[in-house]
């Protein structure tokens, strides 16, 4: 029991809540056909998470999520002016401002030394998921001992400070959300600022993004805000279905992957373990070519 609240608890936890934050948000993302936005700003809050670093000199949850909100920002700003400047679709202003974003953070990564801190590519791309180990637990009563608990990882605070606000965003404005999902000229009509409260959810969907970004890395952030939501559009046309399936899948699958990323390839007979990121991207992927089976059943 010690050896699994030292190893493997602080990953799962992890998994699960950044799994299922993103599955809880990235539903509204796909209902307003923008899911490409969400790739946005998972990759373009990097050069805000490196400056944070880099003005304080603290790898702490605050510097890095103010950069990366006021990185986010200054990314769906950009994202409406190419559209307008350019009179591009949405899709590839975009692709076009997200690329850029990232490459600027890349570039700041070797430039402000944010490398020797820990903070570099991979870090980035595929997150630390095995990293993540909680020293201090000694058995089950380490639960409720507040010592002990003060010794988790700081990226579960994190984490799970901003999957309460992403749940009480979504449970607190459920109306409001689901009328700019579905019908935004109605919202307009009805006297609500539609541009505001998307830039709320984008400003929500990048916390979520920072929050999970150092644990799972962005490409799986990028998963996890598309598969769940995508595989439950496929199984059902009910608001409320979509929107907390969406978090539960999300959240099993990131249990799935952390517990699975040994056992799995032991009980086929291999020598290693997987990487717990890559294997729940791959099981997002799966869950979707399942939801496509199912609709088609």
């Amino acid at each position: 029991m010690s050896e699994f609240l030292q190893l493997d608890l602080p990953p799962l936890l992890a998994a699960v809540l950044a799994g299922g934050t993103c599955g809880l948000l990235g539903s509204f993302l796909v209902l307003r056909r923008e899911s490409l936005l969400g790739d946005a700003l998972s990759h373009a809050v990097l050069p805000g998470i490196v400056l944070g670093f880099a003005l304080t000199g603290l790898r702490s949850a605050w510097p890095m999520l103010g950069g990366a909100l006021l990185a986010a920002l200054l990314a769906t700003a950009a994202i409406a002016w190419v559209r307008r400047a350019a009179r591009l679709d949405l899709g590839a202003a975009t692709g076009l401002v997200f690329t850029g974003f990232f490459a600027l953070g890349l570039v700041l990564l070797e430039a402000t030394g944010a490398r020797n801190a820990d903070l570099d590519v991979d870090c980035v791309l595929f997150g630390q998921l095995e990293t993540l180990v909680w020293l201090e637990a000694r058995g089950l009563a380490s639960l409720l001992d507040a010592a002990a608990l003060a010794g988790l990882p700081r990226q579960l605070g994190l984490l799970a400070g901003v999957a309460l606000a992403a749940l009480l965003f979504v449970l607190g404005f459920w109306r409001t959300l689901r009328l700019i999902a579905f019908d935004p000229d109605f919202a307009r009509s009805l006297g609500l600022r539609v541009g505001g409260w998307e830039m709320a959810l984008n400003l929500m969907i990048a916390a979520a993004a920072v929050a999970a970004f150092e644990s799972v890395g962005s490409i799986l952030v990028v998963a996890m805000l598309v598969c769940p939501a995508v595989a439950m559009r496929l199984l059902t046309d009910r608001y409320g279905a979509q929107i907390w399936g969406g978090a539960a899948l999300g959240a099993g699958l990131g249990a799935a992957g952390v517990l699975l990323a040994g056992p799995l390839p032991a009980a086929l007979g291999a020598g290693f373990a997987l990487n717990a990121a890559g294997l729940i991207g791959t099981l997002g992927g799966l869950s979707v070519a399942a939801a496509l089976l199912l609709r088609r059943a």
